[in-house]
């Protein structure tokens, strides 16, 4: 009787054990299941999620989808009873197209964190995506000769430093005075080569187009974001092409290549010219910073590298910043349980904020976010990089947004840069750009 009532007992206990060991399992299933779309981050994100386990003890999943196929893998994780419950969208546009499964976060950690929260993605009172990444350009400047140039005895102007010059006219003012002063300031012109060769140039007609066009589609009151008001544009008045000329010509006018050999440059030409000191400005973004400093022969210092906003002449365009953007936002999957959302929101702000998380964040992600948790001893040791971070969290200056994305075709973008080509060559006038951009755009859409 005492035998068999030691294995009943016995037994008993192997029968909890087993349930507790289930039930153990349950409660450490994923809770997080984070849908990667950068296959060259896979490794780094496996790193961060085991990282993250042994701090918290809470288990998240990543999936990374391989290279161009992460809408497909999306359409078919996020159908399966064990969703992703972290994904990304591509940007407003992307955003259409997945807002169904995109919970409201505004009142987040993780959008409180934003530096800039008009980069995030809303509609109406909510917000449903945040960048994780960003990228910024305008007009890279060389701090040491721009004060060789506010030093200058007999400089034309009465410009005294960069903080000045905030809007067109006085940039066009410093930069034609720059010119008459070539030989004091030891420089072969003010602007690097705009480069116009096939190929080469999407600084101008995907870049600079940005800025007029922003300007056009933010007064389109049908649509809060400029870039849906773009993918929604029919046609174009291309009500502010003057102030893309503006920029241009001087770019052209001021240059260290002859308008007639401007057909024959590169980008790489340009970010020479300017690594080797040979011009005081270029038009470009923060990834330049690789190119500068890997030129032989570099004479610039990373800490006289500086961004400028591209200033146009559009009324009001004082405070304007950086044109900063992404195609990387965040989504939390509004139709996972109430649980796994938290934990979802909990792991990227854990990410975006501790110690740990941040260093994976900014020294094997390499990433430039757009969260103010980061201080400036954590962003990347870029000079660039850590000029789209002070632009951002400038409250007097208001950034420029992405709305390239929503341009019609690469067929339009190649016409336009072939127009400015034929512009800048004499064989067409600027009225004949004009029709251009407007003509393509309209039978590209």
């Amino acid at each position: 009787m005492k035998t068999k009532l030691t294995a009943f007992i016995l037994s008993l206990l192997c029968a909890m054990s087993c349930l507790s060991l289930a039930g153990c399992g349950k409660k450490n299933k994923a809770q997080v299941y984070f849908l990667n779309f950068k296959p060259e981050s896979a490794s780094v994100y496996e790193e961060i999620a085991k990282a993250y386990e042994s701090e918290t003890g809470v288990k998240v999943k990543v999936a990374t989808a391989a290279a161009n196929t992460y809408e497909q893998t999306l359409k078919s994780e996020i159908a399966k009873s064990d969703a992703p419950t972290i994904f990304q969208v591509n940007g407003p546009i992307g955003y259409r197209d997945w807002k169904n499964y995109c919970l409201n976060i505004k009142d987040s950690k993780l959008y409180s964190y934003l530096s800039d929260d008009t980069l995030a993605i809303k509609e109406g009172d909510g917000v449903y995506a945040v960048p994780y990444v960003v990228e910024g350009y305008g007009i890279i400047y060389n701090d040491s000769i721009m004060k060789r140039y506010f030093a200058l005895p007999n400089k034309g102007t009465s410009v005294t430093s960069m903080d000045e010059i905030d809007n067109f006219d006085t940039l066009k003012a410093v930069v034609e005075d720059m010119t008459k002063h070539l030989s004091d300031l030891s420089i072969e012109g003010v602007f690097a080569s705009t480069s116009l060769s096939s190929g080469e140039d999407w600084r101008w007609q995907t870049h600079l187009l940005n800025v007029p066009l922003y300007y056009e589609f933010i007064e389109n009151k049908d649509y809060e974001d400029p870039t849906i008001a773009g993918l929604n544009s029919k046609e174009i008045k291309y009500k502010y092409a003057k102030n893309f000329e503006n920029l241009f010509d001087l770019y052209v006018n001021n240059s260290i290549t002859e308008k007639t050999l401007l057909g024959s440059k590169s980008t790489t030409d340009s970010m020479a010219e300017f690594a080797l000191g040979k011009v005081a400005m270029v038009q470009n973004g923060n990834w330049a910073w690789s190119q500068v400093s890997k030129v032989s022969g570099n004479t610039v210092n990373a800490s006289d590298v500086k961004f400028l906003p591209m200033y146009t002449g559009v009324d009001g365009e004082k405070g304007q910043g950086l044109c900063i953007g992404t195609e990387n936002y965040l989504a939390i999957n509004k139709n996972a349980t109430e649980e796994q959302q938290k934990a979802s929101l909990a792991f990227l702000e854990w990410l975006f904020s501790s110690k740990t998380g941040k260093d994976y964040v900014t020294n094997k992600l390499n990433f430039i976010t757009p969260f103010n948790t980061f201080s400036e001893s954590e962003l990347p040791n870029d000079p660039l990089a850590k000029e789209v971070v002070r632009y951002m969290n400038d409250s007097s200056v208001k950034t420029v947004p992405w709305i390239f994305t929503s341009f019609p075709s690469e067929t339009f973008k190649t016409e336009f840069g072939s127009a400015l080509l034929d512009y800048v060559q004499g064989t067409k006038s600027w009225s004949d750009v004009e029709k251009t951009v407007k003509d393509k755009w309209k039978s590209e859409r």
